[in-house]
């Protein structure tokens, strides 16, 4: 009889077991620069959705919706389970997802301010600290991956 310490030291059987290996977080992506951006945009998607709660409960559907996409795009690349996913193109969803948030936290945080109460206005300022992570985010995925790309297409 294997006690639960010999079952530890042995590799995993083929099987469930072996499966569950590729949900493993990646741990230096967590402290690169992307990790640290994506960790950084669920923080303020989740402070602006409880600011929204207390105050304007309408806006909060729209901070809610980015920070569930927030952290589906932080699992995905943290696990490195996109890559099983290979017909897609990761750096335009990436970018198309910051420049959605963009436009959607610009637009309910400039709305949410005309109410003047205080909640509503720390929704507006985290939400414009939002935005520019958003489009420092935006600017870091065009830089580095769709910018070279169009350069290669353009040489071949």
């Amino acid at each position: 009889m294997l006690s639960a310490w010999d079952r530890r030291d042995r590799p995993p059987e083929e099987g469930a077991a072996a499966g569950l290996q590729g949900f493993a977080v990646d741990k230096t992506f967590l402290s690169s620069l992307k990790g640290i951006l994506l960790e950084t945009e669920l923080a303020l998607t989740f402070i602006i959705f409880i600011c929204f709660t207390a105050s304007i409960s309408a806006y909060m559907a729209a901070a809610l919706l980015e920070f569930f996409i927030t952290l589906a795009f932080l699992f995905l690349y943290a696990t490195q389970y996109y890559q099983r996913f290979d017909r897609l193109n990761w750096p335009c969803l990436d970018f198309l997802r910051c420049v959605s948030a963009i436009i959607i936290f610009l637009v309910v945080s400039f709305a949410a301010v005309t109410s003047r109460d205080g909640a509503a206005i720390a929704a507006f300022v985290f939400g414009i600290i939002l935005v520019s992570v958003f489009a420092y985010d935006a600017f870091k995925i065009y830089r580095t991956e769709i910018a070279p790309r169009a350069t290669q297409g353009d040489q071949q």
